[in-house]
């Protein structure tokens, strides 16, 4: 299945071994693991390119996909966004990371509405949801603007950091779309 996807400002594509060094040091900044569930410090040298690694049999088998979000005009790599799917209940969940030099620019949103469309559209999925640490308004808010609705919180859900954090639970479904 071919991951591309294109949106006025960005490109998602695979992610390419030439990749690693720049995935090392966004997905190594501090401000952007603390505030992201699958991302831990210090980020471990090698992990890049193990993760890479996985991406092409997890989109083959169709239980996870992985895009690189690069800027259309300069190519330069800024952010992850990710969704694994259980077909068997038709429902989808993102989860993504952003470099900090690329916060507050509408990019994750735009992103997330392409990788939306392509579930809903591609793998007709019937729900997409996503969670995030309910002290991350950024991640909250790009949820919202792109149709989410907040079902729940979850209270001390995840640890990380020998820390338990609280979660919001964001979802849409199809019928949900306009």
């Amino acid at each position: 299945m071919m991951l591309l996807l294109e949106t006025p400002r960005l490109r998602l594509r695979p992610f390419a071994p030439d990749d690693v060094a720049r995935v090392q040091e966004l997905a190594g900044d501090a401000r952007v693991a603390d505030t992201t569930l699958n991302l831990s410090l210090p980020y471990p040298d090698g992990a890049a390119e193990g993760w890479i690694e996985t991406h092409a049999e997890l989109a083959e088998q169709g239980t996870h996909y992985v895009w690189a979000i690069s800027d259309k005009v300069s190519g330069e790599l800024t952010e992850s966004i990710s969704m694994s799917v259980v077909q068997k209940h038709s429902r989808g969940t993102l989860g993504y990371w952003l470099g900090v030099p690329f916060w507050n620019k509408g990019f994750m949103t735009e992103a997330t509405g392409a990788v939306m469309d392509w579930g809903f559209d591609t793998l007709n999925l019937h729900r997409i949801e996503a969670a995030c640490y309910t002290r991350n308004p950024g991640s909250y808010r790009v949820m919202e603007k792109c149709g989410m609705r907040c079902e729940g919180l979850f209270r001390d859900h995840y640890r990380k950091n020998d820390r338990f954090e609280d979660l919001y639970q964001y979802a849409i479904l199809r019928t949900d779309r306009k």
